[in-house]
């Protein structure tokens, strides 16, 4: 009897021993939960006393799992901490990407295939002459919603002229518009021609020094007061291997007649001028400096093989394009060893597609030279000469002769699926990453004013209508029409 007494009472003791501990334990939490809800309701309110009574959940499942432990019977119940939640992984969202298909998505097939045109702002308006955006140009916008616009000699006056004309045209533009210029430095120079600006030199010059760092001096000169202007677009470095000045159409155009070297300044010359904020084109693809005959007067041949080719002008033009140049140009000098026939390149799928898309794996914007030199007009008419380019390959027509048959031409062309609607979406989605690419944040937001759909301000270019109207003198600007871009 006494041993059964002792162990009732040692049992009874252990018990209480045990309750004495729960209860503090139940007390410690009960305290703490309390002083934790003043600190934390005090400083972040609401949202944290919701965290504080799952706190006090958590407690009393604690005391009803230590109450299961003082069953005499009960065997130590095991706790298991949760799980880990494991958090989604973020998805990268391609902002660019996002921004050129909602730009292209809902255009019409009308706005599409004029985004495929460069042309002179004289083509669309009817103008002898233009030198302002006023009623002509936004009516002409309005109707043609052309991707981008060139300018020559005969567009600038002045500074201040040059940058209302370019920021009134922008904002007239629905879409994301290329201003462009023919703006090589040395004879090629639309702007520098007309006003004060920095002169560069001759091309061939810089590359005889053997610096490729006064090549990219020499971009970034060009594209500081392009930028300025507000150009957007520059029609250069010219990459073409020229080995003898006097015979070739080129002439000191050229960085030079050594590939590597030329590779080089190029190369320097793209960085400068996309550094500087003006999209470079490299020309004239697969390279005429060659070519003694030049393609504004006719039919220019230029004589070498692929692997000539590869040895040389390709060259400079890979160079280039390694460089991030966002569009190459094609000229119109024809390469029968390449194409077997006397097809202008610019209109040849092996030169565009096979060559420069496909063994130079170049995906930016391929662009024609100006259609409305003579060794296209003589043997093709405006609205072939489009279709003919775009099936090729190239994404851009630059200043076809008749810009209105040359965009019906293509417009009956995908009407009737001679060229698919994807790849006139195919070569706006090249067209609109060069737009975009630089004026969108990490959140996807348009971070300049030029944005698509930028719709024209009521009565905007009243005051310059008249003048946009003017017509130039017989002759006048013709230097600057006759060299290509």
């Amino acid at each position: 009897m006494k041993e059964k007494r002792d162990r009732e009472f040692d049992e009874r003791r252990l018990y209480r021993r045990r309750r004495r501990i729960r209860n503090q334990i139940i007390a410690y939490i009960t305290v703490g939960i309390f002083f934790a809800a003043i600190v934390v309701g005090a400083v972040i309110g609401v949202r944290k006393l919701m965290e504080i009574i799952a706190e006090r959940r958590q407690a009393a499942e604690m005391e009803r799992q230590l109450e299961e432990m003082q069953q005499p019977d009960s065997e130590n119940a095991v706790v298991e901490p949760p799980e880990p939640i494991e958090e989604a992984a973020v998805e990268e969202v391609d902002w660019l990407e996002e921004i050129v298909e909602s730009a292209i998505a809902p255009m019409p097939l009308e706005d599409k295939v004029a985004g495929l045109f460069v042309v002179k702002p004289e083509s669309i308006t009817g103008v002898g002459k233009v030198i302002t955006a006023g009623d002509a140009t936004q009516e002409a916008l309005g109707k043609y919603a052309v991707g981008g616009l060139v300018y020559f000699a005969q567009n600038i006056v002045d500074k201040e002229q040059v940058k209302e004309m370019l920021s009134k045209t922008a904002s007239m533009s629905r879409y994301p518009i290329f201003l462009a210029v023919d703006e090589e430095g040395g004879s090629v120079r639309r702007v520098g021609s007309s006003i004060e600006v920095a002169q560069v030199g001759d091309m061939a010059d810089i590359g005889a020094g053997g610096d490729a760092m006064a090549a990219y001096n020499a971009g970034a000169e060009i594209a500081s007061y392009l930028y300025e202007l507000g150009f957007n677009l520059d029609f250069a470095p010219v990459a073409d291997i020229v080995a003898d000045v006097s015979s070739s159409a080129i002439g000191k155009r050229s960085f030079g007649g050594d590939p590597a070297a030329v590779g080089g300044m190029v190369s320097a010359a793209v960085g400068g001028l996309q550094d500087t904020g003006v999209s470079s084109c490299l020309k004239h693809f697969p390279g005429i400096g060659a070519a003694t005959e030049d393609t504004h007067e006719g039919m220019a041949t230029l004589e070498k093989t692929a692997d000539d080719l590869r040895a040389s002008e390709f060259v400079p033009f890979k160079a280039g394009m390694d460089a991030g140049a966002h569009l190459v140009m094609v000229g119109h000098v024809s390469a029968p060893n390449l194409t077997g026939d006397n097809t202008p390149c610019s209109l040849s799928a092996e030169v565009i597609t096979n060559l420069l898309r496909g063994e130079l794996g170049y995906n930016g914007i391929v662009i024609t030279d100006a259609m409305d030199m003579s060794a296209i007009t003589e043997y093709y008419d405006s609205g072939e000469a489009a279709v003919m380019a775009l099936k090729a390959g190239a994404d851009m027509i630059l200043m076809p002769e008749d810009f209105e048959a040359a965009y019906e031409g293509v417009l009956t062309a995908v009407r009737d699926g001679v060229i698919s609607e994807e790849q006139i979406n195919e070569s706006l989605r090249r067209i609109y990453r060069v737009k975009y690419r630089d004026r969108i944040d990490q959140d996807g937001n348009v971070v300049d004013n030029i944005s698509g759909q930028q719709a024209p301000v009521e009565g905007e270019g009243q005051e310059g209508a008249a003048a946009e109207g003017q017509e130039g003198e017989a002759g006048e600007g013709q230097e600057g029409t006759v060299a290509e871009g």
